[in-house]
């Protein structure tokens, strides 16, 4: 009989001992990043919170959004779980950022190099197919207990969608313009910042809100290992079968999606990629 743990235990306990400080530096430099997030977004009363965001919803989105946002964030207040709300916010909006700065240049990377394609695109088939649950595992074991291992496994759940879609993106670019741009002299970096990122914009934010929506569906499971937020609540529910604890968290986090998501990101930022477009 094969013992593959056996090997990964001896792999997990090599990096941990040899790699030990490594992993506190990242530990001190995510959290610091989660608190930095959260300690701003509690400071902040939250009627300025609710009414900032119900105008800039208003203004972008239109009246229907504004006033769903407003209301919303209302009840959530009502219900007494604002602080918890705005820990979820803060985890969800750093693994997001986290997720994004990695995978989009590893998504031009792939665009621009048929092998690192090949190399990358297997990976992410993997990362897409574990379960969500996996991934808390050696989070745990590398960086024990809390938001930062939270933030670890949200990341690595959440970022294939964006690295796919920026690599499809620029790849769909016409190869007509992409040519004509060569022909006036425009080097590699000139062609990407120029032309192709422009031209795959929407499918990228299209990779931007897929990436929000898995940020918040994992950042709940990774209350299991203390992440807290929203998603510790539902988990006491469940530990002691309250459906009425339960309930409304599960409202809140639809609200949330229907807030923060990719889409409402879209009408906020719309107006710019548009323009880049038309240049």
């Amino acid at each position: 009989m094969i013992n593959i743990g056996k090997y990964i235990e001896i792999a997990i306990n090599w990096l941990t001992e040899h790699f030990a400080r490594f992993f506190d530096v990242i530990n001190d430099g995510v959290g610091g990043f989660i608190d930095a997030f959260q300690d701003g977004l509690t400071w902040i009363p939250f009627y300025v919170m609710i009414l900032g965001l119900a105008l800039l919803a208003w203004f972008k989105a239109g009246k229907g959004v504004g006033v769903f946002t407003a209301l919303g964030l209302l009840l959530i207040y009502g219900m007494g779980f604002w602080v918890e709300t705005m820990q979820t916010l803060a985890l969800v909006l750093s693994s997001t950022i986290i997720a994004l700065m990695i995978g989009v240049p590893l998504g031009i990377w792939t665009a621009r190099s048929d092998r690192a394609d090949k190399i990358i695109h297997p990976v992410l088939d993997l990362m897409q197919t574990m379960p969500a649950f996996v991934y808390l595992i050696p989070a745990v074991l590398f960086f024990g207990l809390g938001p930062v291992p939270g933030a670890f496994a949200t990341v690595i759940f959440a970022m294939p969608p964006v690295v796919r879609l920026t690599d499809l993106g620029i790849r769909q670019v016409p190869a007509d313009i992409v040519e004509a741009t060569r022909s006036f002299g425009a080097t590699s970096t000139q062609l990407l910042y120029k032309v192709q990122l422009p031209l795959a914009l929407p499918t990228i934010m299209t990779g931007v809100n897929q990436t929000i929506m898995l940020s918040l569906s994992m950042v709940v499971i990774a209350a299991m290992i203390s992440a807290g937020g929203l998603g510790e609540i539902v988990l006491r529910g469940i530990f002691v079968t309250h459906c009425c604890l339960c309930s409304p968290v599960d409202l809140f986090v639809v609200i949330f999606r229907r807030r923060y998501s990719g889409r409402y990101l879209g009408y906020y930022l719309g107006p710019y990629y548009a323009g880049l477009g038309e240049r």
